[in-house]
Parts: structure tokens; sequence; C-alpha cells
């Protein structure tokens, strides 16, 4: 999306701004490593720089690079709320693949809220918080529509969405937003479908319009919307329904099936195949599209596991422990071999 383009540029640039006033000289190599860029890109950024009419000066020689004009300092930048959330969103996603550490971000964002009006700084500071966990990285999202959607769950104001499925069928639907969750590299809606009369979750990428009604309404008591999303994605509609007993802690189960993958059910000794003086056993459900991951996981976790369905799935792991069985017995085919 254009959108995501510019967020990226512009949350880009800001750092680049602040890097040139924060010292005498800056390097072409260090400002792209501090940017996490090539060189290349930083020349161009530079140069959009000096086109807008910004005091950025080329230095020659053998520790040249770039700085501000002696005695200049860039004036304060205007953005709109819209902007602002953009760059968050740039930032996020830039941190999220470089790794970084997003003190710069947080500053650049910070002193982009100060310069905004009152009710504008107010708006994304809402937003902001309305934005839960994770920074996603590489899916594009409309700053737009995020400010909207952000603003209908701090106010709890009906939205009028417009939305494509995974199959780019398009729908309108009036909604009640609970909260925007941010996991696995996207951002998430959850939000009561006043059509259906049930709670859905939405990707925000998908969203194409969001507009919010003069009508508002009672959020549920809940607010801890990470868990739900997590609860949603477990309980999904998938092609198989997985159910595991595990004897292992739970913190050593999470590590190997997170909440979004399993729902987890501590279970009375007495339930276990084996003993119990140990290790508590748990009950573990599972709803995939495909059981072809589910070996190596149960391989993973290291501790007795019975599987009490699908039968596939059993099938499945035995195929998997037989060649492992043939691998360490070293009489499996070898490349080249007749």
């Amino acid at each position: 999306m254009p959108g995501s383009a510019v967020a990226d540029g512009t949350a880009r640039a800001l750092e680049l701004l602040e890097l040139l006033q924060s010292a005498h000289v800056r390097t072409v190599g260090e400002l792209a490593e501090r940017l996490g860029v090539d060189e290349r890109t930083v020349r161009r950024d530079v140069r959009r720089l000096v086109e807008i009419g910004l005091p950025v000066e080329s230095l020659r020689g053998r520790y040249g690079g770039y700085r501000l004009a002696p005695g200049r300092r860039v004036l304060p930048l205007m953005f709109t709320s819209e902007e602002a959330v953009a760059v968050f969103l740039g930032l996020s996603r830039g941190h999220a693949t470089s790794g970084r550490a997003d003190v710069a971000g947080q500053t650049a964002l910070a002193k982009i809220t100060r310069a905004l009006p009152a009710d504008d700084a107010r708006r994304v500071d809402a937003a902001l918080a309305a934005m839960r966990g994770g920074r996603p990285e590489g899916v594009e999202t409309d700053p737009a529509v995020m400010l909207s959607l952000a603003e209908a769950v701090t106010l709890r104001r009906v939205v009028d969405l417009r939305y494509r499925d995974r199959d780019g069928a398009p729908s309108r639907r009036t909604v009640h937003p609970y909260g925007l969750v941010a996991r696995a590299g996207r951002w998430y809606l959850l939000a009561f479908d006043t059509g259906s009369g049930q709670e859905r979750t939405f990707r925000v990428d998908r969203v194409e319009t969001a507009r919010a009604l003069r009508e508002t309404f009672a959020r549920p008591e809940q607010d801890d919307w990470a868990t739900r999303l997590d609860e949603r994605f477990a309980d999904a509609d998938y092609r198989w329904t997985v159910v595991l007993r595990i004897r292992e802690t739970e913190d050593h189960i999470r590590a190997h099936l997170p909440p979004g993958v399993a729902r987890l059910e501590r279970l009375d000794p007495a339930v276990g195949a084996m003993p119990d003086h140990l290790l508590p056993w748990h009950r573990a459900e599972i709803h995939a599209e495909s059981l072809d991951w589910l070996p190596g996981v149960i391989a993973g976790l290291a501790c007795a596991v019975v599987i009490d369905r699908p039968d596939e799935l059993r099938d499945l792991v035995g195929e998997a422990a037989r060649r492992m069985l043939r691998a360490a017995a070293g009489d499996g085919s070898r490349p080249g071999s007749t």
C-alpha cells in the first residue's frame, strides 16, 4: 500500500533529522547503520530532504558525510493525527525487522505529539493506548483506518466497517469494537458483529474503511483483549480437533504450545495414564487445519504424551518415529544408493 511506504519513509526521515541534529557531522556509513538501511537509501533520503528545503550539507573528503548547515536547526514539522499514527506504524515495523532498541523511535514520536494541536495529540495518545501488544512486521495497515478504529475503541463508538475476507469477498458490517491487538505480525480487531449477533475477529489490514457512528455501546467488563484473542485463535473452527494428554509443567508445555495454539487444562492425577508423583498431567486441545506440524511439536515436548484423538495423528507420529529409528540405525537409503 502506498500509505505504508509513506509511513516508513516519514519515520526514517524523522530519525535521520534527529541524527543530523545531534552531531556535528554524520558519515554515510554511520547513518546507514543507525537507520538500518543501505548507503544508497541514505543518500536518496538526504536528497529528498534537500529538495524540500531543509539545510543539509554534504562534506567531501576522508571525514566527509552530512551535516545541518552551521547555526541552523530544523523547525518543528507539523503532522496530522493520521500522519502521527503512520509514523508510529512505520517505526514499529522498522524496529521489529531490525531488532534495534526503540528509544529513538519513541523520542521521535514524543516530539511529534508535542508539536500537534492539543485535540490531535489527545487523539494520538488514545489511539496508541488502544493499540496493544507486539510490533507487527511486514503487514501494511492504513493509518487512517487504524486511527478511526482506535478512537472508536476508546470512545466506545459503533463502527460501520467495510471488510474483505480471506477470499477477497467484500462485506459491510456494523460492529462494536472492543480492542486492537497485535499478534503474529498482524493487527486484529476484536468486535461484536451486530449482524451475526456474535463476537468476531477482523484483520485490520483487510479493513477498507472504518467510520465511527453517533451511537455508543456498553463494552463487556473483560478488558484483557490479548488473552481473548488467543482464546479465539485456539477455538477457531479448523478441519482437525486434536486432544493430547501431556505430563509436564504448564510453563514447559506453553513454550511449545502457546495460548493462541492450544487450550490447556490441568487434569486430576487419576486421569493420567502414568503415576503422577512427579509432574502433573494436562489436557491440550488444538484446532488445526493440518496435522503435519504436530509430530515435530510432540517430539520437541520431550515428555510423556498421549494422543487421545484423532487416529490420523497417531499414524503420522508412528511414521515419523519409524523414520527417526531408521535414521538412528543408519540403514536408511542414502542419496545415490540403489
